[in-house]
């Protein structure tokens, strides 16, 4: 008994909702009825019918004719013939009057102008009490969604997810609020846990892959023992890109600084230029915040996954309006345009086959995007008419 009073007496959505319909009700016919009787078109007086539709405020309503006298004498009309009848022995008609006196027509009709006033006001007062309402209402379900944005952020950079309150609002966004904080909960143990999986998987793999590597190192110089040592370093950089997808950026966030885009492009294409590759720079100097090392490695990737598979990297950097541009495109084979979102999913390639040198290890173009998006920026990939790809990293400027 108790549980089900308490259930009638609880905050619910329900309740509010009536509760503001009945109020914007109130308000809006005795707003109007104020207004139309006191400054509406006719005068001081006016009567209003707030639950007459507009069409019946202008036809005259017929006046019940008075009782007849008790003596049986002709009822009281205003301006009749003694014996009730009119001219010619008719009826008295049903909404004649005498000169001056007001009749039903004029006491019970509403003009158009207050009419058309008096529903104005009214639909005035209920628009105002709907906005209110909607936003008044609505206001848990933004804090929800700013939440749920959040929580993705959070989850990237190991943080604690934002939790929304549990004690605010209706019995259904109180219901809502806690589900939301179960979830992110398991979510956030969820991520942690598989990151120090991966984690203590490949403190345990480096161990026994060091140690063999170092037998190799020390023995005779052969083939064999050269392509051993290569492997290794290989698994050793496949662990490497596994950890950084997660990692996520917290705790070890490179910090940002001012810098000129321009001339980091320059410096990597002159290095690989100096090696004898067929790459090539134009731009301008163009400032933006951004994280050195970060954006270096990412212009470094893409440079040399055009030059292993389109031939020749020919890079821009372009200043157009708040955004710097870094335009890298080759003279490959481009990429078939259902897999352009595809190939940015770790742990996807194009070429099946195991051989980094030709498929990758699917991870490289991930977590250049990863990079790029802690910057602020954003990287996309699109196949050029005249032939190649082009991969376009945006930043904002500084």
């Amino acid at each position: 008994m108790r549980a089900r009073i308490k259930a009638l007496l609880a905050d619910t959505l329900f309740k509010r909702l009536f509760a503001l319909m009945w109020l914007a009700l109130v308000i809006s016919h005795v707003a109007a009825f104020l207004v139309v009787t006191r400054h509406g078109p006719g005068g001081a007086g006016m009567p209003t019918f707030p639950s007459l539709p507009p069409f019946s405020l202008m036809d005259p309503v017929p006046a019940k004719p008075p009782e007849p006298a008790i003596d049986g004498g002709p009822p009281d009309w205003p301006g009749a013939p003694p014996s009730g009848r009119g001219p010619g022995g008719s009826p008295p008609p049903m909404h004649s009057s005498a000169p001056g006196a007001p009749g039903p027509a004029q006491d019970l009709g509403l003009p158009a102008s207050a009419a058309a006033l008096d529903y104005g006001i009214r639909l005035l007062i209920i628009a105002l009490a709907a906005w209110w309402g909607a936003r008044w209402l609505s206001a848990p379900m933004r804090g929800l969604q700013a939440a749920s944005r959040a929580l993705g952020q959070s989850l990237a950079r190991n943080e604690v997810p934002r939790q929304v309150d549990e004690r605010a609002g209706t019995v259904e966004v109180r219901e809502t609020a806690h589900v939301f904080n179960e979830m992110s909960r398991q979510l956030s143990e969820q991520v942690n846990s598989r990151a120090l999986l991966v984690a203590a998987i490949s403190h345990d793999l480096r161990t026994p892959l060091t140690r063999i590597r170092m037998r190799l190192e020390s023995g005779q110089g052969d083939l064999p023992t050269a392509r051993s040592i290569a492997d290794i370093h290989e698994m050793d950089d496949l662990i490497e890109s596994a950890l950084q997808v997660f990692r996520g950026p917290g705790g070890h966030d490179e910090a940002s600084q001012v810098t000129d885009v321009n001339a980091l492009v320059q410096a990597i294409v002159d290095d690989l230029a100096d090696l004898g590759q067929p790459v090539s720079v134009q731009g301008q100097p163009a400032l933006a915040r951004v994280q050195p090392a970060g954006l270096r490695r990412v212009v470094s990737n893409l440079v040399s996954n055009a030059l292993r598979h389109g031939e020749r990297a020919d890079v821009s950097v372009l200043l157009r309006g708040q955004a710097v541009h870094i335009v890298i495109d080759d003279r490959g084979p481009g990429i078939p345009q259902a897999q352009l979102e595809s190939v940015m999913l770790p742990f996807y390639r194009l070429e099946s086959s195991r051989n980094r040198l030709t498929g990758g290890s699917g991870l490289g173009l991930y977590i250049a995007r990863d990079l790029i998006g802690r910057q602020g920026g954003t990287l996309a990939l699109a196949n050029r008419p005249e032939g190649g790809l082009r991969a376009t990293i945006v930043l904002k400027t500084a």
